[in-house]
């Protein structure tokens, strides 16, 4: 039996709705003033007051599409034209960072939430109000759109790692990593497979990402996490007794081990090679499974198997849209984010696009009709969000090189692994 993902839409009217859960964003911009006590509900008279009557918003290509008709509903309702600008998503962040100080950047942006501490750092988005609207998103969305106490972002998709499994190749979800391997080479003895298990990694850094719930397995997460969930960068724990143990388990699946993991196996391989039935498993994400079902593979959703005691929490990924601090007209960008990115409208109709579980709860409700939806969304409530403080900028490349060399079995853990953590420190130390 296929799983099938259902792609839902459900337009319903908007209405021009009140700016007072704005307030504080608008005033932090330089925006107008409102007489309406907070809390209550007033409609703008007119937001071409507060500067220009189009707004810019850059977005990449995939989602451009989903939000045409907000667009058009915004502008229908308020006369103030939205011009959704495509770009290339490698280079927005840092063309963000560089042209809204100038003037020249957009009003709005699309992107994930691990973007906001480097965003704050730069001082080139506001903090946005969400009112009474907060209560109707996940908690966790929320968290990860927030920086030292404030929310800088509209949340509109959760998304994390699971364990594709092949369900022609192996019948039942395992519980353990050691056994996803046992099953997957029993497939490949049978000659119904190539390849055990399947997973990207990038030819120069690895993927720290798709292997962090394996980390964490082990008991080794980046950061420490405070009381509220937020991150101290301050508590670098990459440097936890079984991080030479984890880094020993790379070892021993990589090159010169099993081969579970293979430093020549890249993401678009990995793809290529579980749609093409060549393994019973594949870690990824949902921006994969389409491609999965048009393939024709039976599919399931398994949680993260275990390698350690611990439970394999992954990265959780949010997606959402930001005000720029310096938006031509911050009080149109408040009334945009805030009263039409929020409905379900458009929580829907990105999903549509993107397949990635809603943020705004009564939208993924809907969505999880769909297993694959209500799979993923299991499993992400179990993670933690992707660091989104500065420190994290840090991090990335010497983790990555040292778990391909892991990998490739070219250094030794007890060894490299340490040398890694010391280099972190020293990069986060130096600032």
């Amino acid at each position: 039996m296929k799983v099938q993902t259902t792609r839902l839409l459900n337009r319903r009217t908007l209405a021009t709705a009140a700016l007072s859960v704005a307030m504080l964003a608008v005033t932090a911009c330089g925006g107008g003033s409102t007489d309406t006590a907070a809390g209550e509900s007033a409609a703008p008279t007119d937001l071409a007051e507060g500067g220009s009557t189009t707004l810019t918003m850059w977005v990449d290509a995939e989602r451009a599409p989903a939000l045409e008709q907000i667009a058009a509903d915004f502008k229908e309702d308020t006369g103030i034209s939205i011009d959704l600008a495509v770009k290339d998503f490698a280079a927005v962040r840092d063309d963000f960072i560089t042209q809204v100080p100038t003037g020249n950047g957009p009003d709005l942006i699309v992107g994930p939430h691990d973007w906001i501490g480097t965003f704050v750092e730069n001082g080139v988005v506001a903090p946005i109000e969400l009112g009474d609207k907060a209560g109707e998103f996940q908690e966790s969305a929320l968290q990860a759109m927030s920086y030292e106490g404030s929310l800088y972002g509209v949340p509109y998709a959760v998304e994390n790692i699971a364990l594709l499994r092949n369900t022609d190749m192996v019948s039942e979800a395992s519980e353990t990593f050691d056994q996803v391997i046992e099953k997957g080479q029993a497939a490949v003895d049978a000659g119904e497979a190539e390849f055990p298990f399947l997973v990207g990694l990038d030819p120069k850094q690895a993927d720290p990402y798709h292997m962090y719930p394996f980390q964490t397995s082990m008991g080794v997460p980046v950061f420490a996490q405070n009381e509220d969930g937020s991150y101290d960068p301050s508590k670098l724990m990459l440097g936890e007794p079984n991080g030479v143990e984890f880094a020993k388990k790379l070892v021993e699946w990589g090159d010169t081990g099993s081969g579970v993991l293979n430093s020549n196996i890249t993401g678009d391989i990995a793809k290529e090679k579980f749609l093409a039935g060549e393994s019973p498993y594949y870690l990824t994400g949902p921006w994969n499974v389409p491609a999965a079902q048009e393939a024709g593979i039976n599919l399931a959703i398994d949680p993260l198997p275990t390698v350690g005691d611990e439970p394999a929490q992954p990265f959780i990924g949010v997606n959402g849209f930001f005000i720029s601090s310096q938006s031509s007209n911050a009080l149109a960008a408040n009334e945009f984010a805030v009263n039409y990115l929020t409905t379900e409208e458009a929580q829907d109709a990105m999903f549509s696009v993107g397949g990635r579980p809603p943020a705004l709860t009564a939208s993924f409700d809907k969505a999880a009709s769909d297993p694959v939806v209500a799979a993923f969304g299991e499993i992400g409530a179990n993670g933690v969000p992707m660091p989104a403080v500065p420190e994290m900028q840090a991090v990335w490349a010497d983790w990555g090189a040292t778990e391909l060399a892991l990998i490739k079995g070219a250094v030794k853990p007890e060894e490299a692994w340490p040398a890694m953590v010391k280099n972190i420190e020293q990069k986060i130390a130096a600032g």
